[in-house]
């Protein structure tokens, strides 16, 4: 490390300004810390350089719950959208997730413009070259101009840009999303510190000319009528006049044999220099061909990049072969027969790191006041990105501060879910949050994701005092429904009986109450008011009183099973534990204990290697030593 030159120094100093960065320097400027935020280029601040949405299954419930505690993201893009459609409602409350389609120059301008105005918070374009680290503790940052800017905590947020190399059939080059450049310096820095890099890949399908496009030879995929933000602040506000349709078609078997016979030439599969591992969960077309050989079609989506361009994004055909062929391909699936591609497809490759060598609080194990989120952490998408940077920001202010860390276990938020099992079980592909994740997912509904979270974070200062009054009084209109429900009844007359039989419920012969009433699957919270007169609540506060009456038993069984997981999450271990001290304990069980080191003993009967009987040592162990020290 040879500065040239030292200027202001910062609290924190956050590098990388995708949608970790910018939750995590928000979170740092509102807890009151000096933040530098720091991006390889200002035109990749809050970029969305794959897919043109935010939410989905399971990620909408993360954006709620950013928002829930103080975040950034559920309010830009309610600002920003497109189209906006709730997913999953034929199914349970508990995996209903909003999706929404963002403009993506919207995005960028908009979330940029509320960095450069945000409190605390410096936004500059630099690139990080090399973590100073001494004596265990972060020093400062070295920037590739020679500045060294000195800062008591850093937080690493490089997404794909560390060492990031496009792949594009034989074509090999390295550079960043969007033609932007790599970061080159940073990975060698940081295993000086003998932090161990692996390589993950991911990739991007072509963007599109509309005009090029026979939209009319295509279903239409409109967005919904009632407009449901993200934001917790937003609800209430009313939808966009225009939302603009997506469009659903479907690959040919001509599509299917161009690939196959083109197969030697994806980096995917013919080249013994790319080593990544890529997504599972958001596979490229020729994964698809060669993982489903009996499916002679797939289905594609053409969603719109922004409400000015003529640049369409086509969902589902992600691919890393050469131009040439990517044009053949997509010739070949319905309504693109003369289609013009303005940005090619392309696979990247780039450097992250196991997340087990991480606390639950995003800080590295070894390195005081080093934190890592979003894809460096060897998850993907820009929400788990969100969150991680969100709660790597918020620990790394409170531990400036001297204050207790803010920790989510996997009862409290998917969030809590998201980096226990990043940090506990790790993963060895990018990692993507679902529903199915979340053992408690009934209780961690997205529509109550304030009422879990935002007196969290008001308790520490992420929160402001508006969103949390707003909070306290949806709660209060909540719990006084509920029990007007509970009081008022009704009585077998004839025209309630006639109503019943309506909407194809069993006829009552003594009186009920409305909340007993509304238990009943064929009975709605609007539908009452046809046999009683019912409160003008909004309808948000209606649908969630609605949940929580029809779902009541269900969700009392997951708040025993809770308490209970809360048991174990509750008894702390000693930081400097020295496993190899507890008799007992199986050989695997020391190594996988050491080498992640649990704070609770819930956290240490997630890790892999470590058996319920390992556990029972851990607790005759720590119930010794209590004894011992009162003793």
């Amino acid at each position: 490390m040879i500065p040239k030159y030292t200027t202001k120094s910062y609290d924190v100093v956050v590098i990388g300004a995708g949608h970790a960065g910018i939750e995590a320097a928000l979170a740092c400027g509102r807890l009151g810390m000096q933040t530098l935020l720091t991006t390889i280029s200002m035109e990749s601040v809050a970029d969305l350089p794959c897919n043109p949405n935010i939410g989905g299954t399971g990620k909408g419930h993360l954006v709620r719950e950013v928002d829930a505690l103080g975040g950034e993201m559920a309010k830009v893009i309610d600002e920003t959208y497109l189209q906006s459609r709730m997913l999953n409602l034929s199914k349970g409350p508990a995996i209903h997730s909003l999706r929404v389609q963002a403009d993506k120059v919207e995005y960028h301008k908009e979330m940029k413009k509320r960095l450069e105005l945000a409190e605390n918070v410096d936004l500059r374009e630099h690139e990080a070259v090399d973590i100073d680290v001494q004596d265990g503790k972060v020093q400062g940052v070295l920037m590739r101009s020679g500045r060294y800017i000195p800062a008591k905590a850093v937080i690493i947020c490089t997404g794909t840009y560390l060492r990031g190399r496009i792949l594009m059939g034989e074509l090999r080059y390295y550079g960043g999303p969007h033609g932007t450049q790599p970061s080159m310096f940073l990975s060698e820095s940081l295993e000086k510190l003998g932090i161990s890099l692996r390589r993950f890949k991911t990739g991007t399908p072509a963007r599109v000319h509309r005009d090029s496009v026979r939209l009319e030879n295509m279903e239409p995929q409109e967005g919904d009528a009632e407009f449901i933000p993200f934001s917790f602040m937003n609800f209430g506000k009313p939808a966009k006049e225009h939302q603009m349709p997506c469009y659903l078609t479907y690959t040919t078997m001509d599509t299917k044999r161009i690939i196959e016979e083109n197969l030697e030439r994806s980096p995917l599969y013919a080249s013994d220099e790319v080593i990544g591992t890529g997504p599972r969960y958001c596979p490229s077309i020729e994964d698809k061909i060669v993982k489903f050989p009996d499916r002679d079609i797939h289905q594609v989506f053409l969603e719109p990049e922004g409400a000015d361009t003529v640049e369409m994004y086509v969902q589902g055909v992600s691919s890393s072969l050469p131009e040439e062929v990517q044009q053949a391909f997509y010739e070949t699936i319905e309504g693109l027969e003369n289609v013009e591609i303005m940005r090619s497809a392309y696979g990247i490759e780039y450097d992250c790191i196991d997340p087990t060598i991480l606390k639950p609080t995003l800080e590295h194990n070894d390195f005081d006041g080093l934190y890592f989120a979003g894809q460096i952490n060897s998850s993907s998408g820009y929400e788990e990105a969100a969150a991680q940077g969100l709660m790597a920001g918020a620990n790394a202010a409170l531990k400036i501060r001297g204050e207790e860390p803010l920790i989510l276990d996997r009862s409290d938020a998917y969030i809590g879910v998201l980096i226990d099992d990043l940090v506990t079980k790790g993963t060895n592909e990018p990692y993507r949050m679902m529903t199915a994740r979340a053992e408690y997912r009934l209780s961690l509904r997205q529509d109550n994701a304030d009422a879990r979270l935002t007196e969290k974070g008001y308790e520490i200062g992420l929160v402001d005092e508006e969103r949390y009054q707003k909070m306290v009084e949806k709660r209060r209109q909540i719990e006084e429904e509920t029990k007007r429900l509970e009081k008022t009844i009704l009585h077998p007359t004839d025209e309630v009986n006639a109503f019943l039989q309506k909407v194809g419920s069993s006829p009552i012969s003594q009186v009920i109450s409305l909340q007993n009433l509304l238990k009943r699957p064929e009975i709605t919270y609007d539908r009452l008011k046809e046999v009683t007169e019912m409160p003008d609540l909004p309808r948000y506060i209606a649908l969630q009183v609605e949940t929580e009456i029809k779902y009541e038993g269900y969700i009392q069984k997951q708040q025993e099973q809770i308490e209970q997981f809360k048991k174990l999450e509750m008894k702390k271990l000693p930081e400097e534990m020295d496993y190899k001290d507890v008799k007992g304990l199986r050989n695997e069980a020391v190594d996988k204990l050491s080498a992640i080191r649990p704070i609770t003993v819930g956290q240490a009967s997630r890790i892999s290697g470590v058996s319920p009987a390992d556990i029972n040592v851990l607790l005759i162990y720590l119930e010794a030593k209590k004894r011992k020290n009162n003793g």
